[in-house]
């Protein structure tokens, strides 16, 4: 068995043709760049695309495929110049007949399994070439579906005020699933807004694997969160072994933000635009309580949990990722030397000597970096889609 950095929630914005596939994203973010990024500046063994039912994606992917630079593995994923494997899937939006839209993220062994899955949901959605997100379904018909087709079925940022299930649609999953599709979710995406301990507040998510992943809009962002798995190799097989904790196989650490720097952490004012203050939970705004408030992922856990935020967990530790752009005084050029220096991200946020790194950036964002590394940063609450940050 081996260790392996794994990041499950990538997104595609263009294809290298030029393609728009996911609209409010970069333009660099290809799958080629994607892998890219991921092999030689990143550092990560395992990325999930997903974006990639979109068919100029799968023109993309059979590229790819056809001029050597990635293979595709008999037990599923694709190896991309080596020791790299990328799994492909998508993320998909429902509506609930109630109220509420969720997404979820679904991840598929092989080319052919994609392809077929892509022309399924050309059925549900008005224009699969230019929006593989919006589907008419609603969540437990995604959910059959990805498991017919041998899919793995995510629920994504479920806690998030916009499109997580819990944030956005229900108080629990047995409101919009069937018991055979509950038992069926592999793994919950904690967000960048909620950690393990938050999310172990809900008794009926015991038993599912939580993963901390980047949600990556763009080349930069990928690996913000990421996970440490055990597994045998690389491939699907080996993920969804990691993922429902079997055959020794397992999720061992999740990296992901302080809650506090997430989008979401707090109840938001969108009227006063600010971040109410005041005890949790707060659902209306102290000023005039006929503004529009958008409750935070910590208000709404207050409201929906079943036990103690300090109740008993048998859960892979939840480590706090402060990633090198949150940090002050530290940009592109500066994550470029310090790669330049180090080799990658995950050696620079797990492996490098302070020193080291002073004699490259200075002692000051030497400290920041380690003092990051140590959880101990001063930080500010984020909230309505302002992310928190870093105290100088």
């Amino acid at each position: 068995m081996k260790e392996y950095f794994v990041d499950l929630h990538v997104h595609i914005g263009r294809s290298s043709d030029g393609h728009i596939i996911k609209r409010a994203t970069s333009n660099d973010l290809t799958f080629e760049n994607i892998a890219y990024e991921a092999r030689y500046k990143k550092g990560i063994n395992v990325i999930g695309v997903v974006d990639a039912i979109s068919p100029y994606v799968i023109r993309d992917m059979e590229r790819l495929l056809d001029e050597g630079e990635m293979e595709e593995l008999d037990d599923g994923g694709f190896i991309y110049r080596g020791d790299l494997v990328m799994i492909a899937g998508a993320e998909i939006e429902t509506r609930e007949p109630k109220g509420g839209n969720a997404h979820s993220l679904m991840f598929f062994p092989h080319l052919e399994t994609i392809k077929d899955f892509s022309k399924e949901m050309e059925k549900h959605m008005t224009n699969i070439y230019t929006n593989s997100l919006v589907s008419r379904l609603r969540l437990n018909e995604l959910a059959h579906l990805v498991k017919d087709f041998g899919g793995i079925f995510i629920l994504a940022h479920a806690f998030t005020p916009y499109k997580g299930i819990y944030g956005s649609c229900t108080d629990r999953l047995s409101n919009v699933f069937d018991k055979e599709m509950i038992e069926s979710i592999q793994a919950v995406e904690l967000g960048l807004s909620a950690d393990t301990y938050m999310a172990c507040q809900i008794s009926e998510l015991d038993g599912i694997s939580f993963l901390s992943n980047s949600d990556a809009h763009s080349l930069p962002k990928m690996g913000r969160e990421y996970n440490i798995m055990r597994l045998k190799g690389l491939s699907f097989r080996e993920l969804l072994l990691g993922l429902k904790e079997e055959r020794g196989r397992g999720i061992i650490a999740n990296y992901g933000l302080d809650p506090r720097l997430g989008k979401y952490n707090r109840s938001f004012c969108l009227s006063c635009d600010r971040i109410i203050e005041g005890e949790m939970p707060i659902t209306e705004c102290d000023i005039d309580s006929s503004h529009r408030v958008l409750v935070g992922v910590m208000d709404r856990l207050e409201i929906i949990a079943d036990r103690d935020i300090d109740c008993h967990m048998d859960r892979p530790k939840y480590h706090y990722q402060v990633p090198l752009e949150f940090l002050p005084g530290v940009g592109p050029k500066t994550i470029e030397k310090l790669i330049n220096r180090f080799g990658t991200e995950m050696d620079i946020l797990h492996n490098a000597d302070e020193e080291e790194i002073a004699e490259v950036v200075g002692e000051k964002i030497a400290g920041f970096i380690v003092s990051a590394r140590q959880g101990k940063l001063s930080l500010e609450h984020g909230g309505g889609g302002i992310y928190g940050r870093v105290k100088d």
